[in-house]
């Protein structure tokens, strides 16, 4: 009934001429996910925590070790400075919209939150910036507010600080407002509520001014609860329905609650959604969808709520479990289409698998579930996204650069842009420009040069020298601390990344032997091998032979079998994540002779494969094995080289078509 209310009132607008869609088309708006701000020079409230004095601003500095960063998906520190030199290059270009697509924070710690506030706060009076935000799984990382911290804060002397708040295991036993619990670690535990991260509560309260509350200067506003529609929008109605109370929803462990729940479930809980619409400037309507999904635990009930993270759930549980706000995502769409609204839609989550229809490739190398594959949507998921008739939504999550096309037969639609992260590789926002309701060009901006991004490696000289003098096994490689550049030191993040953590969590034994014992060349002369003929050995009459017939298919290609050694298959690895985070906008790092000598391996090692080789078995020969595990390797780098236009590109709604675009 509320959706035919709106759609009638807004036929009725159409009718009588009223539309307030504008008659030019120039809204330019920029999208950063994941940005995870850490607010490097803020404070404890409670003092708990003061850091380390940084010698360049005379300020203490609190921070992550650098190890914690070589191990994780995201970079926790340089993004203080790396959001400043966003945005600042978006205000130089006279961006006023931002969007915020989730992962604002660091789960939602409040000592970060408030800095991310203050932050934006400013650059709101510098360059007259709005901001708009939706939640990621950080933020919050649970409905409502758990015990949190972290256990790698660099302390003195460069040693590991741990810091957590109260409930968590850490502080065991603490009450007061702040703690220090000797344990046999380097340092005592600092307890703090600084820590804690927050619930839907507090961070729609700490983030209400930056889109998920109403503003007076919007021309209109809505969520997926509130009972008006455009006639007669009062801001006062608005505001009202921006409270806490009147966004909750029925969530059960087996669907959506509410009108939709079915008999037998359980156990429910009502829980929040910050989802909106808003209408910044007359014609622009910009759809922010709070897509975390956070299961409630078998067991759980009112004295002990207990939910799963939402960081693998996505869409494919929003369409069972928060039916409601994909109903409203349509009813939207239905709207703007027929006022004629510019609608572009955000979140948190990709509505389009992210690897280029490579995942079973992955799959087979890496198994079921693993390499994130957990992580993207199914294929009737994006179909049903495609009919709500969005056309075009811009997500994050996964810290990729990518952009996702559905066409179905039933002439639904869908582009998904992944927008990449400013804590990853490659560091860059996407910009948005509307030229017409149905023509957008999109622009990625790569951050390379970020003032500042430097200024904490004092701080981990000091780690690693505590490293090196303990001969711990987190030693890192030293070299980073020689990067040039915020875009080269993210090159060496995912570079170490790679070598400390994913090819030792992620890869199968038997793969990772092959990358670890065999350069290029080598791959390329194994690959003309017969079955049965390698014998573990880089010499002989067999390996002689395979040698020159590599030799003779490098140069029929136009390559030197030579040149193939420059590389090993480590730097294979690193060039496989390269491409996956970061698509074209890898390519940068990885030489057209390098990719031409990969193209020309996928091809090789394509032909040797039968129908019966394609499964690994204990009698498969090491020929077998190395065409199946490297061939497919090199498959699934012929498919990331192969997608649609990531960089720059020009989407039509109309045809469905997506173009490359040249930026001056």
């Amino acid at each position: 009934m509320k959706r035919l209310l709106r759609l009638g009132a807004s036929l009725l607008l159409i009718a009588s001429g009223t539309s307030p869609a504008a008659e030019t088309y120039q809204y330019r708006v920029a999208f950063m996910p994941d940005i995870h701000f850490h607010d490097v020079y803020g404070e404890f409230a409670d003092q708990a925590f003061s850091g380390l004095k940084n010698s360049k601003p005379g300020k203490p500095a609190i921070i992550r070790t650098m190890y914690a960063q070589l191990t994780s998906t995201r970079l926790f520190n340089e993004n203080y400075f790396a959001l400043r030199a966003a945005l600042d290059d978006a205000g130089q270009k006279g961006i006023k919209w931002v969007a915020l697509p989730g992962d604002f924070s660091d789960d939602g710690q409040p000592y970060h939150v408030r800095g991310l506030v203050k932050l934006l706060h400013e650059y709101e009076q510098k360059y007259g910036m709005r901001f708009f935000a939706t939640p990621g799984n950080h933020d919050p990382n649970r409905p409502f507010t758990v015990p949190g911290g972290e256990e790698d804060f660099l302390g003195e002397g460069g040693k590991i600080q741990r810091i957590f708040s109260r409930g968590a295991q850490e502080c065991k036993g603490y009450q007061g407002a702040t703690a220090v619990i000797k344990t046999d670690a380097e340092l005592p535990t600092i307890c703090s509520e600084e820590m804690a991260s927050s619930g839907y509560q507090e961070i729609m309260a700490a983030m209400g001014g930056f889109g998920i509350n109403p503003s007076p200067q919007d021309v209109y506003w809505e969520t997926p609860y509130s009972r008006y529609g455009m006639e007669n929008y009062r801001y006062q109605a608005a505001l009202k329905a921006s409270d806490f109370s009147q966004r909750q929803y029925e969530i059960c462990a087996q669907g959506t609650g509410g009108i939709y729940k079915k008999p037998g479930y359980g156990p429910c809980f009502t829980v929040a959604d910050s989802s909106y619409l808003v209408e910044p400037v007359p014609g622009l309507w910009l759809m922010a969808v709070d897509a975390n999904v956070y299961l409630p635990k078998a067991g759980a009930d009112a004295a002990n709520p207990q939910f799963s993270g939402s960081g693998d759930a996505g869409y494919n549980t929003m369409l069972t479990h928060k039916q409601q706000t994909v109903a409203w995502m349509a009813d939207v769409a239905q709207r703007a289409k027929a006022l004629n609204k510019t609608l572009i839609t955000f979140s948190h989550f990709p509505m389009v698998e992210f690897d280029n229809g490579a995942a079973q490739d992955l799959e087979a190398i890496f198994g079921k579930g693993k390499f994130q594959l957990a992580r993207a949507p199914h294929e009737d998921t994006s179909h049903a996204l495609a009919k709500t008739g969005i056309g075009v939504h811009v997500g994050g999550h996964m810290h990729f650069n990518d952009t996702g096309v559905r066409r179905y037969a039933d002439g639904s639609l869908l582009f998904n842009i992944q927008a990449p992260s400013l804590a990853a590789y490659v560091p860059a926002y996407k910009i948005l420009n509307f030229s017409s309701p149905t023509q957008i060009d999109v622009q990625t901006v790569i951050v390379k040069e970020v003032p500042r991004f430097n200024e904490l490696f004092e701080h981990y000289q000091q780690e690693w020298d505590h490293l090196n003098a303990t001969h711990s096994p987190h030693l890192w490689n030293r070299a980073i601390l020689e990067a040039d550049s915020y875009y080269a030191f993210t090159n060496w993040h995912i570079t170490e990344l790679a070598r400390l953590r994913f090819l030792p969590e992620e890869w199968p034994e038997d793969l990772r032997q092959m990358l670890f014992t065999l350069n290029g060349e080598e791959m390329l002369i194994i690959s003309q091998l017969n079955k049965g003929e390698y014998d573990g050995k880089k010499s002989g009459a067999a390996w002689e032979k395979a040698r020159k017939k590599a030799q003779a298919l490098a140069q029929r290609a136009g390559l030197n079998r030579q040149d193939f050694a420059r590389w090993n298959g480590f730097d294979l690895a690193v060039d496989v994540y390269r491409l996956r985070n970061a698509d074209e906008l890898a390519l940068q790092d990885i030489s057209a002779d390098r990719l031409r000598q990969y193209q020309l391996l996928t091809g090789a090692l394509a032909s040797g494969l039968s129908p019966a080789d394609l499964q690994i078995t204990p009698h498969s020969a090491f020929e077998d094995i190395f065409r199946l595990r490297i061939g497919t390797l090199f498959s699934v780098i012929n498919t990331y080289l192969h997608g649609n236009p990531a960089r720059n590109f020009h989407i039509n709604l109309e045809t469905g078509e997506v173009g490359v675009r040249t930026v001056p």
